[in-house]
């Protein structure tokens, strides 16, 4: 389960990349790019104990613990877009501790990107979703 999310690509880098994207068209098109770096998951992961429930589209999450504490995640869809959000989500949280994906703040990482008030309300809740269930595998 290995990607460049969470160790090459990281929330500071997403940042960097918003933050030069003028308008919702360069973020759109940054979320595109991301979502082709991030590896379909092998199909079986694709089950049903995997799923993200509350996305619109199909979604996939596998997350494993290493014995350094960080947890890597591995996330999936059928869509292209909620692929990039999920690039978004992995850079943020893939490769910390539980105690750091607790603490970090998605609603701001989220507000700063300026992502959530060009979404539908069903792939934000979407996307709310996925960093939910990350967070709960994360906490168990």
């Amino acid at each position: 389960m290995t990607h460049p999310f969470g160790t090459e690509i990281t929330d500071t880098e997403i940042r960097a990349l918003f933050a030069a994207a003028q308008g919702w068209e360069a973020r759109y098109k940054q979320l595109i790019k991301l979502a082709r770096q991030l590896p379909p998951m092998a199909d079986e992961s694709r089950v049903d104990a995997n799923a993200i429930h509350g996305c619109e589209s199909q979604a996939w999450l596998v997350g494993e613990c290493g014995q350094d504490g960080r947890w890597q995640f591995h996330c999936d869809s059928d869509a292209r877009i909620v692929k990039g959000l999920m690039a978004v989500v992995l850079a943020a949280l893939s490769n910390k501790t539980s105690a750091e994906i607790a603490a970090f703040d998605m609603d701001a990482y989220f507000e700063e990107l300026q992502l959530l008030s060009h979404l539908s309300p069903s792939r934000g809740n979407g996307l709310r979703a996925v960093v939910s269930a990350i967070k709960a595998k994360a906490g168990s």
